[in-house]
């Protein structure tokens, strides 16, 4: 499969598909309480996408080549769950972190994929750090997108920063290019060497989406053929937003108005 490159139609269905896939976690945050269910969460979640939006979940029967259908409108991957967390009846409790991973369909074909984490209650200074560097990981691989750069700049960016603060890098699992496939070329792994890979070209769009533990970087699967955890049980954190490389540099499209603030660095270097 090759890259495809979006024209200026391409782009505004992007930037439109990926805003209201923001606008699902927007909507979401104030559920995510101690007490409540993953199956609650999605529930909502799928009357949001269905009923206000007019769109509809990407993963809901989605079913790559040797998996069952993913039975649910997102994923919630909790505490040493790494991704791909099926919802279900057990509540949420405080000290639980927590991803949400979502992905929209529009009506024109067009899909937004964004994911973020949420602190249930009062967590451990542990699991706070975690999130916040898990975090600050995806934008320093964000910040060195821009025509003329390499996949592995990503990479290498994330890795640096991650294994800097003493945290492992999940490799199983990596970004993605995204348009009107759920996942199409190119793949963007969280960890690499810069220069090497393929080179970022305006019109590109693609996930970026590190996985970060506490601990090891070994994960394994669960019977479900889905979920996936840490294999030493230490927490694990992911976020995730699709960016569009632009003739200038980059532009994160999963942004609305109820997405945390950049880090400070960011601002620095836009500043700059």
């Amino acid at each position: 499969m090759t890259i495809t490159y979006k024209d200026a139609a391409g782009i505004a269905g992007m930037r439109t598909a990926c805003r209201l896939a923001s606008e699902v976690l927007d909507y979401l945050t104030p559920f995510v309480q101690p007490g409540v269910t993953t199956k609650e969460i999605d529930r909502l979640a799928g009357e949001y996408m269905l009923q206000v939006q007019n769109t509809r979940s990407a993963t809901i029967g989605y079913q790559p080549p040797g998996y069952p259908p993913f039975p649910a409108s997102l994923c919630t991957s909790l505490n040493h769950v790494v991704c791909h967390g099926i919802p279900n009846e057990k509540p949420l409790k405080k000290g639980d972190i927590m991803n949400i991973d979502v992905t929209v369909i529009t009506p024109e074909g067009w899909f937004g994929d964004n994911s973020r984490m949420y602190q249930i209650g009062e967590v451990s200074i542990a699991a706070k750090r975690l999130c916040a560097v898990t975090y600050d990981a995806m934008w320093h691989g964000i910040v060195k997108v821009k025509p003329g750069a390499r996949l592995g700049d990503i990479g290498h960016a994330i890795q640096k920063f991650a294994e800097g603060q003493g945290y492992s890098v999940v490799r199983e699992f990596c970004g993605h290019g995204i348009g009107k496939v759920f996942h199409e070329e190119p793949q963007v792994l969280h960890y690499g060497k810069p220069g090497t890979l393929d080179e970022l070209k305006p019109g590109m769009t693609f996930t970026i989406e590190p996985m970060i533990n506490a601990g090891r970087k070994d994960i394994k699967e669960l019977g479900d053929g889905w979920t996936i955890v840490t294999k030493d049980h230490s927490l694990s954190a992911q976020w995730e937003h699709t960016i569009l490389v632009t003739e200038t540099g980059y532009e994160v499209l999963t942004l609305s108005a109820g997405s945390p603030a950049k880090p400070g660095f960011v601002a620095d270097l836009v500043a700059a």
